[in-house]
Order: structure tokens, then C-alpha cells, then sequence
């Protein structure tokens, strides 16, 4: 039975999928949740890269996401279930082995992937970092098609907004508007 429950999230739709287990899981056994991110500040040679194509992000702006990040995972979180949200600035492999270590937890939860394979390759791969080096156990979770669609119509609707547009009207295929994936 887990009952502290840590859940990773970066906002990828295998981030969103695997808030979705976590929280069955949490229901099942009347534990809580722990959201954590961390702040995503590109290494030197990534912002000297960016900086030619003008994409330089502020430490401000960079948090600023990273919060925003962990305040819609929170909004996805049903009001039953207790959930903590944890926003830290250390790389993100050693904010979960910390937490990991600190005997708090029974269980992580992460998507298999985060938010896009340039990040993947620069990053490293954290869930495979944390599946072979945590002391608890770690469910790895993969978004379907339909999670992906359905966070990348989320993510263009809201980009809309963002720039005072209508969002499409176009429907994405196999995704019930306003349904809630399970």
C-alpha cells in the first residue's frame, strides 16, 4: 500500500498521464500526493545556443514556468485527494533521490518522457536515472496517443488564448471535448 505518494511533473502528456495513476493509486490506498518540479535552467553552452535564435529565457521566467507547471498539475489533482506541491531549483534527478532518501515516500511516479527529445538528450534521461538508483519503488508511465493529442489541443488552445486568438474549432481525433482521460 503506498501512501506518500511523489509524483513528478514537467507538463509532457506523460507527466499528465502519470498524474493520473498516482492519484487512483492515492485514492486506493487514502494516502496524499507530493508534486515536485524543478526550476529548468539551460546549462551555460544551451543559453549561448539559444541566444543566437533570440529564445533566452530570464531565471525569473524560467521559475515562473516551472511554477505555473506544478500549479496545473495541482488543478488536475480531484479535491479528495491531499496534495503538497514542491517547486525546487536543483536538477531534478537529485530534488526525487533526495526525497527518495528522506524515507517520506513509498512510491515515485513519473512519465517515461519529458517535455521533447532535444531535452531528453540534454537532460539525460531522468526516469531511467531514477528507476535504477532510487531505494523506493518507481512506476515509469507512458502516454497513449490520445494523451499526447489531447495535451498538445490543450497546449494550442491555450497558446490561442495567450494571444487574445479564438482557439480551432477543429476536433482532435479521439479526444470527447471536455472529457477527462482515465
Amino acid at each position: 500500500m503506498f501512501l506518500n505518494v511523489l509524483v513528478a511533473t514537467d507538463g509532457s502528456a506523460h507527466a499528465e498521464r502519470a498524474l493520473a495513476e498516482a492519484v487512483d493509486i492515492v485514492r486506493a490506498s487514502h494516502g496524499r500526493l507530493t508534486l515536485v518540479t524543478a526550476v529548468i535552467r539551460p546549462s551555460a553552452w544551451v543559453a549561448a545556443a539559444a541566444a543566437g535564435a533570440g529564445a533566452i529565457q530570464h531565471p525569473e521566467e524560467c521559475e515562473a514556468e516551472s511554477l505555473a507547471i506544478l500549479r496545473a498539475a495541482e488543478r488536475q489533482v480531484p479535491r479528495d485527494v491531499p496534495v503538497t506541491i514542491c517547486l525546487r531549483r536543483e536538477p531534478v534527478r537529485d530534488v526525487l533521490l533526495d526525497a527518495a532518501r528522506s524515507g517520506k515516500y513509498d512510491l515515485i511516479v513519473m512519465g517515461s518522457r519529458g517535455r521533447g527529445a532535444v531535452r531528453s538528450t540534454v537532460l539525460g534521461s531522468v526516469s531511467h536515472h531514477i528507476l535504477h538508483h532510487s531505494p523506493v519503488p518507481v512506476l515509469i508511465v507512458h502516454a497513449t496517443d490520445e494523451d499526447r493529442a489531447r495535451h498538445e489541443a490543450a497546449l494550442a488552445a491555450a497558446h490561442a488564448a495567450a494571444r487574445g486568438e479564438e482557439p480551432a474549432a477543429e476536433p482532435v481525433p479521439g479526444v470527447v471535448p471536455g472529457a477527462r482521460g482515465s
